[in-house]
C-alpha cells in the first residue's frame, strides 16, 4: 500500500526574517570586536563626581531667595536688564529644589515684568 505524499508548503517567511535578523546578530559582534579599543592607561571622567553650576547665562534662585548671576548676588531686574541688553529673550532660571512656590513665581514674574519674552526654568534630569 502506497500513501499519498503531503502537499509540499512554501517557505515560512518568518524563517527568512530569523535567518536575517541572525546574520545582523553575527556582523554586528564582529563589527564589535574590530573597532581599536581605548587607551588602557587613560582614565575616564566619571560624570557623577563633578560638581553642577549653574549655566552663565542663568540666575540661579537659592532656597532662601537670593538670585545669583555668575556668582554674584543680584536681582532679577537687574539680570533681566543685562540679558535683554546682550540680546537676549529667553531668560533661564535655575532654581533650588527647595524654593517655595510662590518665591519662584515672583522671581519668573518680575523677570516677565523686566521685559523677558519668554523664561525656561532649568531643571536636574536625575532629580528625584
Amino acid at each position: 500500500m502506497r500513501l499519498a505524499a503531503l502537499p509540499r508548503r512554501p517557505s515560512e517567511p518568518t524563517i527568512t526574517l530569523i535567518n536575517v535578523v541572525f546574520l545582523m546578530l553575527i556582523f554586528f559582534l564582529v563589527a564589535g570586536q574590530v573597532a581599536a579599543p581605548v587607551d588602557r592607561d587613560i582614565q575616564l571622567i566619571d560624570a557623577a563626581a563633578l560638581a553642577t553650576r549653574a549655566p552663565d547665562d542663568a540666575l540661579a534662585v537659592r532656597s532662601d531667595g537670593t538670585t545669583l548671576w555668575r556668582g554674584e548676588v543680584t536681582t532679577p531686574e537687574a539680570f533681566a536688564a543685562a540679558r535683554i541688553a546682550d540680546g537676549a529673550e529667553v531668560l533661564r532660571l535655575v532654581p533650588a529644589r527647595d524654593l517655595p512656590a510662590q518665591d519662584l513665581l515672583r522671581i519668573a514674574n518680575a523677570l516677565r515684568m523686566a521685559g523677558a519674552a519668554e523664561v525656561r526654568l532649568v531643571t536636574d534630569r536625575s532629580a528625584p
